[in-house]
């Protein structure tokens, strides 16, 4: 078969709402798996502290180890997806595989139970985001690459919000405004959460597609050119390097919840700032994407980090329940600007033929670290206290921005 022949075959899409196809669907799939994910997941380390009776150190674990193998996966499906070229098909098997170990969160009755099911979820999410990010980068041109990843955060983030609103609504409804999650009312929530991700997985089957014309003009019939041999050039791997120091500061997230908690906010409220923080996250998503389109994307980045800064400083320094309401806010703030653009930023830093594997690397860089700097961060917070995690996230964010705006230099 001849790169002619792959070319011509492939039908015009109309855009839908101004985005590409691809883009608005695979933004539909994150929001429906984003509405089960935030249902079941979110408030896990209440789940593992206040119903199975562990500490800040196994939730730190938890978090840790979960989210450094989901970075391991997302490597080789990367390359697996630049090799064969089917990056669906990979998405497809990843969106699957999480929907499939959810449910099993239903009869979790101990630690080490939820940590499979948070370990398979997570792998399922390895092996699908490299794929689904290098989908989203081949499926439009540099000049509307942040924008798409973007307006991709902010539909992901909106099914966030969703999952957490119906949460708040069970929570409220089964326990009120009780200061500890009870089991029956997690299991409403696993039992309601697993519906949107079995949408999630028929919406990508029926409606995403791959970009044939991308592929066919890399290789035909499935095999990479040597060119795909080359390596990555010195700015991708300072950016690494950069993420690396960031991360080693940046622990679970997890620990903000348990923070919220530990200042006497119950569960009810704790849902609600997190519902706050994504909606300050899809608001700000999109803005932010087109924003780094225009003025370069290491500046908003930096920008990013200096409010993750002063967000963890907050954190550190709260003494009132109330102070977390505003700083959930600020958090979703720093989301906004950084994921998204982030993403586009590593799309922009390498050549189309690495793109899914680069996509893989990036996110190894931050899970490789995040197992040590959360277990750190439970360490520090059961042996030190709970304000000195957030005081080390805070020093190294700084750190981190100065080392980006001196080190890495951005492609034009």
């Amino acid at each position: 078969m001849s790169i002619q022949s792959s070319t011509v075959t492939e039908k015009p899409r109309r855009n839908i709402w101004g985005l590409h196809p691809n883009v608005f669907f695979l933004g539909l799939v994150s929001l429906f798996t984003d509405v089960s994910s935030e249902m079941i997941f979110t408030i896990m380390p209440l789940f593992v502290v206040n119903i199975l009776g562990s500490g800040a150190l196994v939730v730190g674990f938890i978090g840790g180890l979960t989210e450094s193998f989901d970075a391991i996966f997302r490597i080789f499906s990367g390359r697996i997806s630049d090799r064969i070229q089917k990056r669906k098909l990979l998405a497809v098997l990843g969106y699957g595989f999480s929907t499939i170990v959810k449910p099993f969160m239903y009869i979790a009755t101990s630690w080490g139970a939820a940590l499979a099911v948070r370990f398979g979820d997570r792998m399922g999410k390895g092996i699908r985001s490299s794929p689904r990010d290098a989908l989203v980068a081949d499926s439009v041109g540099k000049e509307q690459r942040g924008k798409s990843f973007g307006i991709h955060r902010a539909m992901d983030t909106t099914g966030a919000v969703l999952g957490l609103a119906i949460a708040a609504f069970i929570i409220y409804h089964l326990q009120g405004r009780d200061l500890k999650l009870e089991l029956h009312t997690y299991k409403w929530l696993v039992l309601v959460g697993i519906i949107p991700a079995v949408l999630a997985v028929l919406v990508l089957l029926f409606f995403v597609h791959e970009n044939k014309q991308k592929a066919a003009a890399i290789a035909a019939d499935g095999v990479l050119p040597v060119k795909a041999d080359i390596k990555f050039n010195t700015q991708f791997k300072l950016f690494l390097l950069v993420m690396g120091i960031f991360t080693l500061g940046n622990s679970s997230d997890f620990f903000i919840i348990l923070r919220a908690q530990n200042l006497g906010s119950s569960v009810i409220y704790i849902t609600l700032m997190l519902v706050l923080f994504n909606v300050t996250y899809a608001l700000v998503a999109t803005p932010a994407g087109i924003l780094s389109d225009r003025l370069g994307r290491k500046r908003v980045i930096a920008l990013g980090w200096l409010i993750y800064a002063a967000v963890y400083l907050g954190i550190a320094l709260s003494r009132n329940a109330w102070h977390m309401w505003v700083l959930f806010a600020c958090y979703g703030v720093y989301y906004g600007v950084v994921e998204g653009v982030s993403k586009a930023f590593v799309a922009d830093l390498v050549p189309t033929e690495r793109r899914g594997t680069a996509s893989g690397y990036y996110p190894a860089v931050v899970g490789a670290l995040l197992l040590p700097a959360s277990v750190l961060a439970g360490w520090l917070w059961e042996v030190v206290s709970p304000s000195t995690p957030f005081y080390l996230g805070a020093g190294l964010a700084f750190v981190a921005m100065i080392s980006l705006m001196v080190l890495v230099k951005e492609k034009r």
